[in-house]
């Protein structure tokens, strides 16, 4: 029992990292608090030109947190994504992503109208051919750097509210671990 108490205390205080779209991450983007990206495909706002989504202002909840969340007012993830942004993306139809250029899950092609259902299955009914792509895709992800996606290494404040943005690059297998 001992070891998983001191497992856990020491867990805790491992570093939890923020993914930001790295678009996002600029001075300007975070002076302005506005993380609207323009989708390549037609070089409009969320790809507001194509009917993909628009920029808006989040919303959040103005519910209280419960007395078991100590740090009140101090976390920035409290209330996300208000402490870096007020403005964002809000896709349409079956788009998502910080741009609205991707598909949500189970969608594909151009306009992500075409329905697929993805079929996960066990690694342990693979044939070793495909295990052996598997965990080469994986160990790939791993020292392949996000063209999308960096992690914040500040808080908003240490950043100087936006001035001064501290970001790094990670990996794929980051992205979604």
């Amino acid at each position: 029992m001992w070891p998983l108490i001191s497992l856990s205390f020491i867990l805790y205080f491992v570093p939890c990292y923020q993914q930001f779209p790295r678009l996002c991450a600029t001075r300007e983007a975070l002076l302005t608090k506005e993380c609207c990206p323009l989708w390549d495909g037609d070089g409009s706002a969320c790809g507001t030109n194509s009917g993909r989504g628009f920029c808006q202002d989040v919303e959040v909840s103005d519910q209280p947190d419960g007395p078991q969340y100590p740090f009140s007012g101090l976390d920035d993830r409290e209330k996300w994504p208000l402490v870096f942004y007020n403005r964002t993306c809000q896709c349409t139809k079956n788009f998502m992503g910080f741009n609205c250029a991707d598909c949500k899950f189970g969608y594909f092609g151009v306009n992500c109208s075409e329905r697929r259902e993805s079929v996960r299955r066990n690694i342990f009914h693979l044939s070793r051919t495909e295990r052996i792509r598997l965990l080469s895709y994986l160990n790939l992800a791993k020292h392949t750097v996000s063209r999308d996606y960096v992690v914040a290494t500040g808080t908003y404040r240490e950043m100087e509210n936006g001035s001064n943005p501290m970001f790094a690059n990670m990996s794929v297998f980051d992205v979604f671990v």
